[in-house]
């Protein structure tokens, strides 16, 4: 049995993916920040997750929600915004992606693509190079419902299964295909096909803390002890819409109202005088970050065609 998680470091980097996630869209309506695909109401789910990784070793497949995994594996805030700035220091990119699109060769980040589910067969490629390699190292892919309707996301997961390669597939399902309600989209839970691939699948609160740790923690020791892949479905909310860039008018006022934000379960169980202190310390050390990003030059025009060649 995995142990249970650190519901302070899970609320410390809950409240850090918060209040980069609402400095982004304010960047972003100043006219800083280009595209901005929000965490919130992920948050809780994709840092419980996050913490059952070993960092460095075992290798992250992220889609473009996935700002708290990023957070929770080593990101720090200071390189989001070098990213959402495009800044000539981001070191992710060197400010030629979209915001919260990471790639990391010393955490094993796999770089993010904005083709919806395109990195699915790649976390199932890299299971298959650590087995080639004989890596003590496991492959965890996080990604939304909507690419659970894609092509290669069954192509990726039929593989795995079929090889028992340690790939452990995480579908946050917030409901929405950026406009298409899951009812539209499939007519079973996500989890319901890992049984056609020969995997197991479970179902999670992802607001649940604990829940989501285990389940992750179990089903990563699973794939690194030769068991094969998994699959998650984390069920959690999407509170804002989909991007920057959308009006959320396929949703009513009062599907949203409904919604229940993750944070504040997590800090009902909590000291409020410990998370009133956190949150403004939080505040204050991204707030630091932001102007430090702010205050980097940007790319020069010669490097406009830099990295598109060999030569």
């Amino acid at each position: 049995m995995a142990p249970a998680v650190d519901l302070l470091r899970v609320h410390h980097l809950a409240t850090v993916t918060r209040e980069v996630d609402e400095r982004l869209w304010t960047l972003s309506r100043q006219g800083r920040a280009g595209f901005v695909l929000t965490a919130r109401g992920h948050e809780v789910a994709q840092i419980a997750s996050a913490l059952a990784l070993r960092p460095g070793v075992d290798s992250a497949w992220l889609y473009y929600r996935d700002l708290g995994v990023a957070l929770t594996l080593g990101v720090t805030p200071y390189e989001i915004f070098l990213g959402a700035l495009a800044k000539a220091t981001d070191p992710h990119s060197g400010g030629r992606q979209l915001t919260s699109h990471f790639s990391s060769r010393d955490l094993r980040i796999g770089s993010v693509s904005s083709e919806v589910g395109g990195h699915l067969p790649h976390a199932a490629g890299a299971a298959y190079a650590a087995t080639v390699l004989g890596e003590d190292a496991v492959a965890v892919c996080w990604f939304g419902d909507g690419a659970a309707s894609e092509g290669g996301t069954h192509e990726a997961m039929n593989l795995a299964g079929a090889n028992r390669w340690p790939v452990v597939f995480i579908c946050e399902n917030n409901g929405l295909a950026i406009s298409v309600p899951i009812e539209k989209q499939m007519g079973a839970p996500v989890a319901a096909r890992a049984a056609g691939y020969g995997m197991p699948g479970v179902t999670v609160d992802g607001t649940d803390a604990d829940a989501v740790h285990g389940a992750t923690a179990a089903a990563v020791e699973r794939a690194r002890t030769g068991g094969g892949p998994s699959l998650l479905e984390l069920l959690v909310p999407r509170i804002v819409p989909h991007s920057s860039q959308d009006d959320d008018r396929y949703r009513t006022d009062d599907e949203r109202a409904a919604l229940a934000d993750p944070l504040v379960r997590l800090r009902a169980g909590l000291d409020p005088e410990v998370v009133a202190a956190e949150q403004q310390r939080v505040k204050d050390l991204v707030r630091a970050d932001l102007d430090r990003a702010l205050a980097e030059p940007d790319p020069t025009p010669d490097r406009a065609r830099r990295w598109l060649y060999a030569s």
